[in-house]
């Protein structure tokens, strides 16, 4: 057994450690495919794995990150050989299976997605969970029957992970985008992105009651928030609209009413990430390496080493980041 570099929390007295550690192979879970990690990414779960408290991950230790890519260095199923570029996030990888923060990991075949000619690693690690959950809301409202045609669509928390890489496919499909956001200075990307106005967040007034029913505003929405923000944007959709809503940021209690849905005909669509079957899952990656092409993946990144990456953590959980971070795992150490 070959020992390799890993980025491991541990649990003591109530506090959570982060550190670079040499561990062997013997470190890694059962599964049907070992794989070389290249890339990780830097999600909000990623912050909350290494919060005392949180709730996400219940067993220490762990290597953190959710969303890993690499090479296939051994496999016992027939579906992957050695070599195979390949990706894997969701079905509890970085929260109770070792994740995406370490040089070698080890998973079912059944959670891992080959990659086409369309999608490098490195394309795959970048978009990760944020921009898989992207692709799923912007294809959820598609599926709802949502045209250019029907008006504007507003994209919460615009600024982060998911709502950045949604403003760039629904501006690629052709919607008026309008992307809601706290950070002024993001102004600038969500321009380059292809939204077609950019506002603050939403309600404007944190201490507004949202009313049962608002102006109608927009044909559809993709919401990464929550909370209350998620009830005003449903108050303000058109009659017939939908929102796609996959964030919690702003906390999971819902103050609404039923009259967005019963006299509007509005439809919350709950986008999950986590446990998608994998057929679901494999043909998402398969169209975002063709037609759900994200076009502006490189200016929307930023690169990291995982050697950096506790710092980041910080930085994304205060809500300091912007777009996604990739993390170089494969010579980050």
């Amino acid at each position: 057994m070959s020992n390799f570099s890993a980025l491991v929390a541990r649990e003591s007295d109530g506090a959570i450690t982060l550190s670079a550690e040499s561990v062997d192979d013997s470190f890694l879970p059962d599964g049907d495919v070992t794989i070389d990690v290249a890339w990780s990414s830097v999600n909000y779960k990623d912050a909350l794995a290494v919060t005392p408290g949180a709730g996400v991950v219940r067993n220490y230790p762990i290597v953190p990150g959710i969303d890993l890519a690499g090479t296939v260095r051994e496999s016992s199923s027939g579906d992957f050989a050695v070599g195979d570029p390949v990706v894997v996030h969701g079905y509890q990888t970085g929260v109770s299976r070792h994740g995406g923060y370490a040089e070698r990991t080890r998973v079912p075949a059944d959670q891992v997605v080959a990659l086409g000619d369309g999608l490098t690693p490195r394309q795959a690690a970048t978009i990760g969970t944020a921009g898989f959950t992207a692709a799923l809301s912007v294809q959820a409202l598609l599926r709802h029957g949502l045209t250019p045609a029907d008006g504007p669509i507003l994209v919460t928390g615009a600024s982060g992970g998911v709502g950045s890489v949604a403003v760039d496919l629904l501006a690629a499909a052709g919607f008026e985008v309008v992307a809601s956001s706290g950070k002024s200075d993001a102004r600038d990307l969500f321009t380059t992105l292809g939204a077609a106005e950019v506002i603050g967040r939403v309600p404007e007034d944190p201490d507004e009651k949202i009313r049962p029913l608002g102006k109608a505003q927009w044909a559809g929405a993709v919401d990464c928030v929550g909370g209350k923000t998620l009830a005003w944007v449903l108050s303000t959709v058109r009659y017939g609209g939908a929102v796609a809503a996959s964030g919690l940021t702003a906390g999971v209690s819902l103050p609404t009413t039923v009259m967005p849905f019963i006299l509007r005909g509005v439809a919350l669509l709950g986008i999950d990430s986590v446990e998608l079957p994998i057929a679901a899952r494999r043909e998402t990656w398969r169209r975002l390496g063709d037609d759900l092409r994200i076009a502006h993946l490189d200016e929307l990144t930023t690169e990291v080493l995982v050697s950096e990456v506790e710092t980041v953590l910080g930085e994304i959980k205060s809500g300091g980041r912007t777009g996604r971070t990739l993390v170089k795992v494969a010579g980050g150490f």
